[in-house]
């Protein structure tokens, strides 16, 4: 069930749209920041909130890769995969990151909850590469020290 503030932050998100739909990705976008994730409960309600089908908004929700549909890490590692960051060492970086967080694959979190890695496609900064992004966070030419420094910061 929404809660109240969730409710709120969308109806003020509808005042910008002449149809109730045409919010959905940011009333996804609220909920995730609330919640961490999108439940399928959560698209159930927040499609009635904006007169959609569930398996509508499920469409827009499966469509962007930075709304979550599973639990995450408390922080997002975004791995860049562009071809910049794969010839100045993706593999590398990539396998360094699967090592220090004891995982096997992009996609997976980290057994205490930290982190969860997923690839982009760019970050944006072909100059610095290999780079990543946590949270907000952007690193760039990177190396495996460097990253084990970065991953120390956070809690």
């Amino acid at each position: 069930m929404l809660t109240d503030h969730e409710i709120k932050e969308i109806d003020r998100e509808l005042e910008h749209y002449e149809q109730k739909r045409a919010a959905c990705v940011e009333a996804l976008k609220i909920i995730q920041q609330h919640r961490g994730w999108v439940s399928d409960e959560s698209i159930r309600d927040i499609a009635k909130h904006l007169d959609m089908s569930p398996d509508e908004l499920d469409n827009v929700a499966t469509f962007y890769n930075l709304i979550f549909r599973k639990p995450v890490g408390k922080h997002i590692i975004l791995i860049c995969d562009s071809i910049s960051c794969w010839i100045m060492g993706y593999d590398d970086i990539r396998d360094h990151l699967f090592n220090r967080l004891g995982i096997n694959s992009l996609g997976q979190t980290s057994s205490d909850g930290r982190f969860t890695l997923l690839p982009i496609p760019c970050l944006g900064t072909c100059d610095h590469a290999p780079a990543m992004m946590i949270d907000a966070e952007l690193y760039r030419d990177l190396d495996p020290e460097k990253i084990d420094a970065i991953l120390k910061t956070y809690k």
